[in-house]
């Protein structure tokens, strides 16, 4: 899937994940968001692994990774179990921590729950998972408006996005930030449309945003006054939807101890249609 690197499924937490890893050096994990997989590092991850030990991992209910049928199972908490697991499993009791969309929001929370595991965390183009809820505008509704439409009850969602999968994600692709498919790779496109078109991928998905509002909402109510104790880079698109809505790094302000941000031309997507400048910032923020 990522060229140069292994593919692999490991069993975690009653379930398996499936992974692709490469690279020599201080180990590093890449989570990706909806409605994609870890094909979605293809152009950084090989980078990366010059001098890093380099994981990429599938989301349960996303790729190739094992999809629980309950809501309960889909927190960001037990979504970055697995992870932590994972990493255990390969011997990397402590690892810098990356994640786009839904993959930075579980990062987030591993490194809520677990500090003493994340060197360092880099969070691209999400703002805080109950900031966004607790104070949504109609403009951020509506252009997020998917959260609301995945989370409504099974299976209204899936029945409708089944009937034609390609059409509903790549319209997701296209309406936060990328202007065609031509700025999508091929081979990574591919994959992401391999996935999406089962239906218990897009059972999986929908479930995770069901949690999102029935379980992390709360959780993240609890811990409103954690910080995160790492250094934290934010990485947004400089024309995505949370780009246009808020500033960005006020919202993780108070949320980190040690903050670092950096704007990516682009939406989004920025690490699939801007992959040079997204490995840039990592290996700069990576390397201090």
């Amino acid at each position: 899937m990522i060229r140069g690197f292994r593919d692999g499924l490991a069993r975690i937490n009653g379930g398996m994940i499936a992974y692709s890893v490469g690279g020599t050096g201080p180990p590093v994990l890449l989570l990706h968001g909806f409605p994609q997989t870890r094909a979605l590092w293809a152009r950084v991850a090989p980078r990366l692994a010059k001098t890093r030990t380099v994981v990429c991992a599938d989301l349960r209910g996303y790729g190739d990774s094992f999809k629980p049928e309950a809501v309960r199972e889909y927190s960001f908490r037990a979504m970055g179990e697995d992870m932590l697991a994972l990493m255990a499993d390969f011997g990397h009791q402590n690892f810098d921590l990356v994640g786009h969309d839904r993959g930075a929001r579980t990062a987030h929370r591993m490194a809520l729950d677990a500090p003493e595991h994340i060197r360092s965390l880099a969070l691209m183009d999400i703002i805080p998972t109950h900031l966004l809820l607790d104070s949504l505008t109609w403009p951020v509704a509506k252009g997020y408006y998917h959260w609301f439409f995945l989370s409504q009850p099974a299976p209204l969602p899936e029945t409708l996005i089944t009937a034609n999968p390609d059409y509903y994600f790549e319209s997701c692709l296209l309406g936060w930030g990328a202007s065609q498919l031509a700025d999508f790779d091929p081979t990574q496109l591919s994959a992401y449309r391999k996935a999406w078109r089962d239906p218990d991928t897009i059972r999986g998905m929908c479930n995770d945003y069901r949690a999102a509002l029935e379980l992390d909402f709360a959780m993240d109510a609890a811990d409103l006054g954690k910080k995160v104790s790492c250094p934290t880079q934010i990485i947004w698109g400089a024309t995505g939807a949370m780009g246009r809505a808020y500033d960005v790094p006020a919202t993780w302000a108070d949320r980190c101890t040690d903050l670092h941000c950096t704007a990516i031309e682009g939406g989004h997507f920025f690490v699939d249609t801007a992959p040079e400048q997204t490995t840039a910032a990592l290996c700069a923020f990576l390397a201090s």
